[in-house]
């Protein structure tokens, strides 16, 4: 484990004891088995929180089985499966696809087995519960962190734009089998819709990213560029993966640190992109939050004991679909924008990030003083 890795994981369970998160420490007298079923380790903090939520598991003294389907819809499913028959009681997924995982879920659910849907909705009434982050407030931050970079405060203060002279616009979505891209879009679009409507902002072009996808989101703007000839005025994308891969478009036609673009998750390259005044904003999600609700959450459904109080939700809210039936139990956490006036007190003095990480190439005359130092 690299010495990020491991700092990283000791502070979260150091912070979910100071939150009251850890509860007190059950070891499982069988070795009850629980199973990690992850989508991919391409994206960066998958790997990051497979590290703490198998530690924080095996502090509870559960077994834990651990696999990832590198984006392979029914690879999962029979990774999932295959947990069941090995014995698993409870299993963590991050969904590839929150529609073909209801399949496997059904079938673990047949079993008695209980599926946390972790960060991304799994599209199902049979599973035992679903934790996240603030989604849909995730869109709304990035779209105002963007429109605030343009100079727009509100309908009546726009700036230098007008009906005449229109922000041109492009939305990148993220993954479409991802139900937590369509609740971002949700948040991007009611702050955006009211300025398309009065004629303030215009969309060039609207795409979703398959996979997440880095190198997807790199062609897609691409070519996005050549179709307008270049004249963008501002990107609200969905990841900081995603971004990434449009500033490397951006970079090429001398419009990066220009064109204000968004993302999420607050990785270290986005980070350091943002301080290098390239990414406009990121949208921190703490993953030291979120690891350990879940095994806690886990615990407590597996021991019956009282803890975390969910809330239901139907479905059909959930996904942004009138047309979903049923309900889960959720629960919630607030996310926070990231931003070049903050990202040092958000993410460095945190230690959500390294400082080395965060201001790699930063020249030595323009770096903020190493925290504790």
């Amino acid at each position: 484990m690299s010495r990020h890795f491991a700092r990283f994981a000791i502070l979260v369970l150091v912070l979910s004891f100071a939150m009251g998160m850890a509860g007190t420490v059950v070891k499982a007298q069988d070795k009850v088995i629980v199973g990690l079923s992850f989508s991919d380790f391409a994206t960066e903090r998958w790997k990051n929180e497979e590290v703490l939520l198998r530690a924080l598991l095996e502090e509870k003294g559960y077994e834990v089985l651990s696999q990832e389907a590198a984006h392979d819809v029914k690879l999962q499913n029979d990774q999932i499966d295959n947990m069941v028959s090995q014995g698993a009681k409870a299993i963590i997924v991050i969904a590839e696809d929150g529609d073909a995982a209801a399949t496997a879920v059904a079938a673990a659910a047949d079993e008695g087995v209980l599926v946390l849907a972790y960060d991304r909705l799994i599209k199902s009434p049979d599973i035992a519960a679903y934790i996240s982050f603030n989604n849909v407030e995730v869109g709304r931050q990035q779209a105002l962190g963007v429109m605030t970079a343009l100079g727009i405060e509100s309908l009546e203060e726009t700036g230098d734009w007008s009906v005449d002279n229109p922000v041109k616009l492009v939305k990148l979505g993220g993954s479409p089998t991802d139900n937590n891209a369509i609740l971002f879009r949700q948040g991007q679009d009611e702050i955006v819709d009211p300025y398309v409507e009065a004629g303030i902002v215009e969309i060039v072009a609207d795409q979703w990213v398959d996979n997440w996808d880095r190198a997807n989101a790199l062609k897609l703007m691409e070519n996005i560029l050549t179709a307008a000839d270049n004249k963008v005025d501002a990107v609200v994308a969905s990841n900081d993966g995603t971004a990434l891969g449009a500033l490397q478009a951006l970079k090429a036609q001398e419009l990066a640190g220009i064109v204000p673009i968004s993302g999420q998750d607050a990785t270290a390259e986005g980070c350091n992109s943002i301080v290098k005044g390239e990414l406009t904003v990121s949208i921190l999600k703490d993953i030291r939050l979120l690891s350990p609700l879940a095994v806690d959450l886990i615990d407590q459904l597996l021991t019956g004991e009282e803890g975390l109080e969910l809330v239901e939700y139907t479905m059909a809210e959930l996904t942004n679909d009138p047309e979903q039936e049923g309900s889960v139990m959720a629960y919630f956490l607030p996310v926070v924008q990231v931003n070049a006036d903050n990202v040092y007190d958000l993410v460095v003095v945190s230690e959500f990030q390294t400082y080395e990480d965060v201001y790699r190439d930063i020249p030595e005359d323009q770096l903020p003083p190493v925290p504790g130092e």
